[in-house]
């Protein structure tokens, strides 16, 4: 209750429990009810982004004078699966800003993992906030990320420099090692590095990934699944 109190006024029925004033026993069967309730939103997405999206409009109109929504829609809750769908989500959320034209290069692009990762790693340092890149997929590695770093900036790199205007769907000839580690097809990768949040919904990774995902949560279908067989699924081998 007092996390909740921290974030929200309650209601007046915890409003008086927390100044340790008496209250009934239908009072206290109430509030039970109420703080089962909010338990419950302190671990829900939605409710925790909605209360941030709040937060940051009203200093936002404040600053602006105007009114309305900080987001212009929803968030997204997307469920990696595989390397393959956290590599091309990882790398789409790290060439945002060079995509949206307010950097030219990944070390350039503030506010982004990618930037700080390359600023630590300049010092032979690991970001203390971030998950560790440990090792290449499918081989036996400890907890982290399954890449190695050099790769995964070299990945970026390169993708970053296909983003460009001039060099729409150009491919390099010298391509990442990684893309095929991952046996994700070049023009596939640079569309996911463009389409990556509008193509997938809630599952996200290789077909049959998402297939055992519905099972286990009892779906039946997945919507995108289609894409996942196209974009994210290695080819079939004879």
């Amino acid at each position: 209750m007092d996390r909740w109190h921290q974030l929200c006024k309650g209601s007046p029925f915890s409003q008086r429990f927390a100044r340790n004033e008496a209250l009934n026993a239908a009072e206290l069967a109430r509030l039970e009810e109420v703080v089962t309730e909010w338990r419950a939103r302190l671990m829900d997405i939605s409710w925790f982004m909605r209360m941030l999206n709040e937060s940051i409009a009203r200093q936002a109109n404040r600053e602006d004078g105007c009114t309305g929504r900080f987001w212009e829609g929803r968030f997204k809750s997307q469920a990696l699966l595989d390397e393959r769908a956290l590599a091309a989500c990882m790398a789409y959320v790290d060439l945002n800003p060079i995509r949206a034209k307010i950097a030219d290069t990944p070390e350039t692009a503030d506010h982004t993992s990618i930037q700080r990762r390359i600023s630590e790693a300049q010092d032979g340092k690991q970001p203390p906030q971030l998950f560790p890149f440990a090792g290449n997929p499918r081989e036996s590695i400890p907890v982290g990320l399954p890449f190695q770093l050099q790769d995964y900036l070299e990945l970026v790199d390169w993708s970053g420099r296909c983003l460009r205007e001039d060099k729409r769907g150009a491919i390099d000839e010298q391509l990442p090692p990684i893309l095929e580690r991952l046996q994700i097809n070049p023009r596939y990768w640079l569309y996911l590095n463009r389409n990556f949040e509008s193509r997938f919904k809630s599952l996200v990774g290789a077909a049959h990934s998402v297939r055992n995902a519905c099972q286990q949560l009892g779906k039946r279908w997945s919507h995108g699944i289609r894409d996942c067989e196209r974009y994210l699924s290695p080819p079939i081998t004879s």
